[in-house]
């Protein structure tokens, strides 16, 4: 009789899901009122503020306009058909009053900005829009970075300008700078941590062409790259780096002079960052979200960043983080500005946090120890059934995979 040898492993996995299940609802209830939450159909994959109202991307196939001072959704934009994962906005002349033109990309593989187009063969995974060249900047699954000259997109949809394709996995994520000489510096970043520095120029001609030259090539990560920001001369990306290393690192200095800053580690992958000093703050402030919980540093000394509070802020995985300028009108004319951080998460909430809250928490434990657990979607507690949107099981994978859960 052959031997026969037990696998109990599948029972291992089943408690501790139980375990995770439990302890993720039992924070739910404890967080439920924290940071004045506003509640989604869905999750928020991306978000722009402008003003006092936030832009929202939505797994529940739709885009939305909310009020952050009521808390209220102003406006739905639907026309997709799958999970919108981006959106971005095109002022044709900043500053000026004139239209602005919202862009919102999906797993259908379409934008819209007043038409709809298939624009890559796979998820649009974000979009960066550089007004001053009314350059469109798209990037997909596929692996492929687009250019789309938006000169004429009241007329017609945006027009195919170039492509980038030296990345060999999906390019999660862009971002992007005009120069005083017309030309713009893009960085573009994949999910296996390359990031790659670009230069493009505008060719003349009937048809607006890019022209992309490779100026660098860093890899630091050795996983997913998951945001990348360009502030004050540095590069900031947010990684998914397996232990012990999970940071956000920054790349690239200015000038020489500069002292670097050291990469901020943390116990979780980092997938989001907010660097403040190009910001109305104006001060040496980082905000990062790892797990559930955001962080804020003090980089006044670049060389040694110091952490000074940490908020306990979701009960699931913090997935953007924003800066919000709320400015109101007294009662004697005067302007009144408070500064609040906006973070989303995969608890699908919109939370609101003064920033003097969080400059004045303090961690609950010391750095690197943080008690912040992950479970998938499937597990969220659910809400009423009327306000779930059913996506099928395909998209409930793929959304699992955008935002990398394990």
């Amino acid at each position: 009789m052959s031997e026969i040898t037990a696998d109990h492993s599948y029972l291992l996995r089943s408690a501790a899901e139980l375990e995770l299940t439990e302890a993720r609802r039992q924070k739910a209830d404890r967080t439920k009122s924290l940071g004045s939450p506003i509640q989604l159909t869905g999750n928020a994959i991306d978000i722009q503020i402008r003003g006092n109202y936030a832009w929202i991307a939505e797994s529940a196939h739709v885009a939305k306009k909310i009020d952050l001072e009521t808390g209220k959704t102003l406006q739905i934009y639907r026309g997709h058909h799958a999970p919108v994962t981006c959106l971005a906005f095109y002022d044709r002349t900043p500053g000026s009053g004139d239209e602005k033109l919202l862009i919102t990309g999906s797993w259908d593989k379409t934008k819209g900005l007043i038409s709809t187009m298939v624009a890559h063969d796979d998820f649009v995974k974000t979009l960066l829009v550089v007004p001053s060249v009314k350059l469109l900047v798209s990037s997909s699954s596929d692996k492929i970075v687009k250019f789309w000259d938006l000169t004429d997109v009241l007329e017609k949809p945006p027009q195919p300008a170039g492509s980038v394709s030296a990345h060999s996995r999906p390019v999660e994520c862009i971002a992007g700078i005009a120069n005083a000489d017309g030309t713009v510096t893009l960085f573009t970043a994949d999910t296996m941590g390359v990031l790659k520095v670009w230069k493009l120029e505008r060719e003349g001609g009937p048809r607006p062409r890019w022209r992309s030259t490779l100026l660098d090539n860093f890899n630091h990560h050795r996983t997913r790259i998951t945001e990348i920001i360009y502030d004050a001369g540095y590069i900031w990306t947010g990684n998914n780096n397996r232990p012990p290393c999970h940071a956000a690192h920054s790349l690239l200095q200015r000038s020489s002079d500069q002292t670097p800053i050291p990469p901020l580690t943390h116990p979780l992958p980092v997938r989001a960052i907010l660097p403040l000093a190009l910001s109305d703050l104006e001060e040496p402030y980082i905000v990062t979200g790892y797990g559930d919980v955001i962080r804020l540093y003090d980089a006044s000394t670049p060389s040694e960043p110091e952490v000074l509070g940490e908020i306990d802020a979701h009960w699931h995985d913090v997935t953007a983080l924003r800066l919000w300028v709320q400015k109101s009108r007294m009662d004697d004319g005067r302007t009144r500005i408070e500064l609040w951080i906006i973070s989303t998460s995969l608890d699908g909430t919109i939370r609101r946090w003064r920033f003097s809250e969080l400059r004045d928490s303090k961690p609950d434990n010391p750095a690197g120890k943080s008690k912040a657990t992950v479970i998938t979607p499937a597990h969220q507690p659910s809400g009423d059934a009327k306000d779930q949107v059913e996506i099928t099981e395909e998209e409930e994978r793929e959304l699992a995979e955008l935002m990398e859960e394990d």
